[in-house]
């Protein structure tokens, strides 16, 4: 049994907390949070100790869960990492490019686990997907949601679009070429609405669509590729395979056949793959206890975290660039 503490009791803090407690393989020693208020509540309601430090919670556990503003990731995985305990850290892995290199060799000289809570790899519906994902030549995703000013101290393309960069360099094994994009700061002060066209050295091309300010809840991404489309419903848990196949089998009640202008014939088929429910939260941390104990590299590494975060550094310097022209 390892023991873990968690840095942060705010709303994802307290999803983190209760996952824990869940988890028979984790013996959840304590929580820390500056807010004291805040504090005092989460002890009482959810009966679990409350540090009076970040270094004396750091001191009592093997592993640190931070789940704290993405502007504090660096100082706490900086604490717990020169004393070697093992760290989960919710996305972004932290605030700049110049921290997630000082974190890196932080890690390769602690020599410990290190997990980013890219929780949309253990969607039930991408989990379904990702076996017919092979070789993607173009993919689409919309990230959109109601306003919530959680999440506004950072540009949307770090508060949301992060999951669907992370989901894309997860599917696509090749470097990126060109990044463009655009964006539009409406109610905070970095973008709130944002769209990036990102083209990888393999041909591939992508299409990512964030907003902060939508009238509704979407976050659906579509794949292409020579055998099949595939639509992947984060929000609903539902993934789609369609495929075009040459051999027409017209008992096959989930499909229909397209007459060329040649006269052969198509048959478009609709597969659902099966989606087991499953708490994505608490499977990833699950995951990370399973990587420390068998010395296997974890589900997201720390590596992940980084290509994430400096490829959304890349889109904000074009959009940045993209205003500059606008305002010429």
């Amino acid at each position: 049994m390892l023991k873990i503490g968690v840095l942060g009791a705010g709303h994802l803090g307290k999803i983190h907390l209760n996952c824990i407690k869940q988890i028979e393989d984790y013996d959840l020693v304590g929580f820390y949070d500056p807010d004291r208020t805040t504090a005092a509540e989460v002890e009482s309601k959810m009966d679990v100790r409350c540090f009076d430090s970040i270094d004396s919670l750091i001191d009592a556990v093997d592993v640190v869960d931070i789940v704290t503003p993405t502007i504090q990731h660096y100082h706490c995985a900086s604490m717990a990492l020169k004393k070697q305990k093992h760290v989960f850290i919710e996305k972004p892995i932290v605030a700049t490019p110049d921290e997630a290199n000082a974190l890196m060799k932080q890690a390769v000289e602690a020599g410990v686990k290190v997990q980013v809570g890219h929780v949309e790899r253990f969607n039930p519906a991408f989990i379904a997907a990702e076996p017919f994902i092979k070789s993607p030549r173009f993919v689409e995703a919309h990230r959109l949601a109601l306003f919530n000013p959680r999440g506004t101290d950072v540009p949307v393309v770090l508060d949301l679009m992060v999951h669907d960069l992370d989901i894309l360099l997860s599917i696509v094994k090749s470097q990126v070429t060109r990044v463009s994009a655009s964006g539009v700061a409406l109610v905070s002060p970095t973008p709130d609405i944002t769209n990036a066209r990102i083209e990888f050295e393999n041909g591939t091309v992508a299409n990512l669509t964030a907003s902060r300010l939508s009238l509704k809840n979407m976050r659906k991404t579509r794949i292409f590729q020579d055998d099949a489309y595939i639509t992947v419903d984060f929000l609903d848990k539902v993934a789609e395979v369609v495929r075009l196949n040459v051999d027409v089998d017209p008992s096959d009640p989930l499909s229909f056949t397209l007459c060329l202008a040649d006269g052969s014939e198509r048959q478009i088929t609709l597969e659902k793959p099966e989606v087991h429910p499953i708490n994505a939260i608490k499977t990833e941390l699950e995951s990370f206890y399973a990587a420390i104990v068998h010395n296997s590299e974890p589900a997201v590494t720390i590596e992940d975290g980084i290509a994430v975060l400096k490829l959304a550094y890349r889109i904000l310097d074009a959009i940045d660039e993209a205003a500059s022209k606008v305002k010429k």
